[in-house]
């Protein structure tokens, strides 16, 4: 391993780490969501069906995503805009992937594209499924988490898989309104565990564990490595394109 790129990579994850640690902190001080119920269908949607399909794909390197299979939402749930060849599956979640507690929740502004490798196609996607599917048949958050324990009590909804990982590389997703971009990441998908036993959040580390991810009502913990690049290659700097 090069030892001037390590240096780099272990600054930028320092750096997040610092930014992200703001942003929670600030979240948790304020609970108070900032978009307390969902709003109209329609302002969940991208009329441009190729520009969300371009979206989507951004998740991931263009050597990935050109050959993944693209999900566009519509009012009906997520739909096969195109069949991929190499197992990977890419799309653009909506707000109600935040934790439920999160003030983003019902933000229709958000947008977060991302690109799952096989392992994860197979044992995170249904999550997104399953709760897009709770959303449009009108459940409530409490509801909502309910019918999750219940689905995973009954494994009607799988664990994580050896090796589910996810890419979150694209310049034009957006996050949250306290983080916006934040920062081009991978995310490594496993079953619940605690961040020490990955080194999350130390001094060093690039390894990072968002607190307000410990309490999904989903089998998993989701540690997020940041990368010092967009999807298209260019440098990520302060987390803006």
């Amino acid at each position: 391993m090069c030892p001037v790129r390590f240096q780099k990579v272990t600054s930028l994850a320092l750096a997040m780490a610092f930014v992200l640690g703001v942003a929670w902190q600030g979240q948790a001080q304020d609970r108070q969501p900032s978009y307390p119920s969902m709003a109209p269908l329609d302002q969940y949607l991208m009329a441009d069906r190729n520009g969300e399909i371009a979206l989507a794909r951004s998740a991931a390197p263009e050597a990935i995503s050109r050959e993944a299979t693209v999900l566009v939402f519509g009012k009906h749930g997520y739909e096969t805009a195109t069949e991929g060849k190499n197992g990977f599956t890419c799309l653009v979640e909506r707000s109600w992937m935040s934790p439920l507690d999160s003030p983003d929740f019902w933000n229709p502004k958000l947008r977060g594209p991302i690109c799952y490798n096989p392992p994860a196609v197979r044992s995170i996607l249904p999550y997104t499924i399953y709760r897009t599917k709770l959303v449009l048949d009108g459940l409530a958050k409490a509801q909502m988490r309910e019918s999750i324990k219940g689905a995973v009590a009954r494994n009607a909804l799988p664990m994580p898989e050896l090796g589910a990982m996810s890419y979150m590389m694209a310049k034009d997703g957006y996050l949250g309104d306290s983080v916006g971009h934040w920062y081009p990441h991978l995310m490594l998908h496993i079953p619940k565990t605690d961040g020490a036993s990955w080194g999350a959040n130390l001094p060093g580390s690039p390894v990072l564990l968002n607190d307000e991810f410990r309490d999904v009502p989903e089998p998993e913990t989701i540690f997020m490595v940041p990368v010092g690049h967009w999807s298209d290659g260019t440098t990520a700097l302060n987390g803006t394109p």
